[in-house]
């Protein structure tokens, strides 16, 4: 082991982190407007990457609108969810909402066992070489997948600090009765908001399968790293489930050269562990709770 061998690692963590970051994101504004974690973030991305691998089997040959319509099937999948489920148990307790979510990310993925065999699948992308630096390694797909993560969180963050619609959202998450007092119209937000999950869990979905092997179980195996992420970056905090993405990412792959990728989740769950040990908010829930 050498420090090229150690850079690739890190190199690799990044990446999935960076991918990682698009559903925790997704969860974290859920839990800030709709105060319950959706479980169904993991089968949503499932079905996303389904549905642009399926654009692309019928003929869409420029991948980037496959993208396109699995992040609009998405967006209307989750509009659905939350319209006939979600609001109607909009005054239930956290757990029933939870459970709720629960049961219909088994719905979602029994759905698609009846439309899809449980044979893997990769998208169709031609052969390309890695990029070689002093024996660093990049995929031009993987620095694709980066650039279009980090564009479109980027999009997001600035969408939420500075257009009305953000801030808006941010009113209502922070004081839901004093938004309603201030007029904000919550209903038509809130649409919003879900369709924003929709198309995070979408793009998170496309982006992992485009890294790995396509099977009806792929998103359940992210929910636990997505929701260790908001965790870890502090409950509430967009930047924090970001910044939790990235670093569970780079200490899966790191810990690969000492316990091996059988073990690389559980030394990630030992480095969000430690830090909420030292800082149980999370890295910047105190910021968040300060505020």
């Amino acid at each position: 082991m050498n420090s090229v061998f150690f850079a690739n690692l890190v190199l690799n963590g990044l990446i999935e982190g960076m991918v990682i970051a698009l559903p925790a994101l997704a969860l974290t504004l859920v839990m800030g407007i709709s105060k319950f974690p959706n479980v169904a973030v993991g089968d949503t991305m499932t079905v996303g990457a389904y549905v642009a691998f399926g654009l692309q089997a019928a003929g869409v040959s420029w991948f980037a609108l496959a993208t396109l319509g699995a992040i609009a099937a998405c967006m209307v999948l989750s509009l659905a969810t939350y319209q006939w489920v979600f609001r109607k148990l909009s005054k239930a307790p956290m757990v029933v909402n939870l459970l709720a979510s629960v049961g219909l990310a088994f719905m979602m993925r029994s759905a698609l066992l009846l439309w899809v065999d449980s044979q893997p699948k990769t998208y169709a992308f031609p052969l390309v070489r890695a990029w070689n630096f002093h024996g660093v390694r990049l995929l031009p797909t993987d620095l694709w997948i980066v650039l279009t993560a980090g564009a479109a969180l980027l999009v997001v963050f600035a969408l939420f600090r500075y257009t009305n619609v953000g801030r808006c959202l941010r009113a209502i998450a922070d004081n839901p009765e004093l938004a309603r007092a201030s007029a904000i119209r919550s209903k038509r937000l809130t649409w919003f908001l879900w369709c924003l999950f929709g198309a995070l869990s979408a793009l998170g979905g496309v982006l992992l399968a485009a890294k790995s092997v396509l099977l009806p179980e792929f998103g359940w195996e992210f929910v636990i790293p997505a929701f260790a992420a908001v965790i870890l970056g502090g409950i509430g905090s967009p930047v924090g489930a970001v910044a939790g993405a990235v670093l569970l990412g780079v200490a899966q792959e790191v810990s690969v050269a000492f316990v091996g990728p059988s073990y690389k989740i559980t030394v990630a769950f030992l480095v969000m562990i430690v830090v909420l040990v030292i800082r149980p908010a999370g890295l910047l829930g105190l910021l968040e709770k300060a505020r």
